[in-house]
């Protein structure tokens, strides 16, 4: 018998209450028994039931105070409540009747019949998800487990209820889920599974890219996600989703010079930069940050493989690749970009003799998310050299210091100049034009550069003097 919190009982008691006025068997099944088991927080909770579900529902809405709405899905026979427990979080509550399904070759809609609890248990993705709770009055808490699913989570396993090319065919995003499950929990997958999903990957075509990237996210977030990205690569499946990060992989020697492989540099990346943060935009910039190396690889003879401008061309191909995954075209995108562009600069302020005008440079580019690249920059060594390492790391805590100092001296974070276009147009009586651009990026240069302070008189007249150079007198104001 698996044990509840009091909260919980309180819960399943109302929903067993519910069902035995209607008179129809009742369990609950799935990822939140599954996670009970190891211990995880579950939020989502699965009632299957011999009957109506939308009617259970119902039923055991009236049951609380103040009685929740339903929310049903009268073409899927799904309903669902949502409570909110003492911590204040909020608690789904699912119910459905117990299906079968079958499926068309080419579409992952189903056609639904009524069945049994075991009927309905073995079309269910994985042995791990199919452990039942009964919450019938008679038989209230009793661990129902058919397939072994006990003993699958206890070795930590990853397997289907059915023949998998049956399992994956039926429904193409259960091979992403395999692997986001592997990933999460740190299971392996079973052989036989891991096999029949490198057959089938192609199937993953027919499912919305929106489903996909759901379960990509969640490999993202997780404690180690290179898990994830390593099973997508072995799998094919990441061939097919992700091209552009599948070409990262391999490496080339010529004349003896070799580079390195920079699909498992990004996946070291990507797990040094989890450590510290669980923001999944930065983990993307991680993923993102040498995207563009396979485009711009070139092996330069006395210097060996270059890939110049990796940044820049990275930054360009971050939209694109956002449009392919489904990923949102918003500030999240935005803020990936500069990171890939911005990532080589903390860099090269490494080197001696570096200016305050660079430094000044990357606190204006970099703005409110330095924080984020220096966290990047240093997610970046990935040397085995443990020397070079600790290198690096002083020398990125070196530019750091600089950073703190210039910035107290010039207070340039989220900096704009304190000449704008709307000034220069009214001075000298212009319209929007390549003139007044070069004379506000002439002013930005020189607050930049440390030839006049950070202040509006001197900028005023330093914009003057580059008018006047220009050949552009004031305009006669009235």
């Amino acid at each position: 018998m698996i044990s509840f919190t009091g909260e919980e009982l309180i819960m399943f008691k109302k929903i067993s209450e519910a069902a035995d006025s209607l008179q129809i068997p009742v369990r609950l099944i799935g990822g939140f028994v599954r996670d009970k088991i190891l211990n995880r927080e579950d939020k989502d909770i699965d009632i299957v039931c011999l009957g109506d579900g939308i009617r259970l529902a119902k039923e055991t809405a009236a049951l609380f105070d103040p009685k929740p709405p339903v929310s049903f899905f009268k073409n899927f026979g799904t309903a669902q409540i949502k409570i909110v427990s003492d911590s204040g979080s909020p608690v789904n509550i699912e119910f459905v009747g117990a299906r079968k399904e079958s499926y068309q070759s080419q579409s992952r809609k189903p056609e639904v019949e009524s069945a049994t609890f075991e009927e309905d248990i073995m079309r269910r993705d994985f042995t791990i998800n199919t452990l039942a709770v009964d919450l019938d009055k008679n038989n209230f808490g009793a661990l129902i487990d058919p397939l072994n699913g006990l003993k699958d989570i206890t070795n930590k396993i990853i397997r289907t209820p059915l023949d998998p090319d049956q399992t994956f065919i039926d429904d193409p995003l259960r091979m992403m889920r395999a692997i986001r499950f592997a990933t999460q929990l740190q299971f392996l997958i079973d052989p036989s599974t891991f096999q029949s999903i490198k057959r089938n990957a192609n199937r993953i075509k027919i499912v919305s890219g929106e489903r996909v990237i759901d379960e990509i996210n969640k490999m993202v977030l997780a404690e180690k996600p290179s898990v994830g990205f390593k099973l997508m690569f072995d799998s094919g499946l990441l061939a097919i989703i992700f091209p552009q990060m599948t070409a990262l992989a391999g490496t080339e020697f010529i004349d003896g010079l070799g580079h390195k492989d920079n699909f498992y540099h990004t996946l070291q990346v990507l797990d040094n930069i989890s450590v510290h943060t669980k923001n999944l935009w930065l983990r993307w910039a991680a993923i993102m940050h040498d995207i563009a190396k396979p485009v711009t690889k070139n092996f330069e003879k006395g210097t060996g493989w270059t890939f110049h401008g990796h940044e820049v061309v990275g930054g360009r191909m971050v939209s694109k690749i956002f449009t392919q995954l489904k990923l949102p075209l918003n500030e999240n995108m935005r803020f990936v970009r500069k990171m890939v562009e911005l990532h080589l600069r903390p860099i090269s302020l490494t080197k001696e003799n570096i200016t305050d005008s660079a430094v000044r440079r990357l606190l204006v580019d970099a703005g409110d998310d330095l924080e984020s690249l220096m966290m990047l920059c240093k997610a970046d060594i990935t040397s085995k050299n443990k020397q070079k390492v600790q290198r690096y790391l002083a020398n990125f805590e070196w530019v750091e210091k600089r950073l703190k100092e210039v910035e107290e001296a010039d207070n340039l974070r989220n900096w704009q100049p304190p000449i704008t276009g709307e000034i220069i147009m009214k001075e000298f009586g212009l319209p929007p034009s390549k003139e007044v651009g070069k004379i506000k990026t002439a002013v930005r240069e020189a607050i930049l550069d440390g030839i006049i302070p950070n202040k509006y008189e001197e900028a005023f007249q330093y914009m003057k003097k580059v008018a006047a150079e220009m050949g552009i007198a004031k305009t006669n104001q009235m």
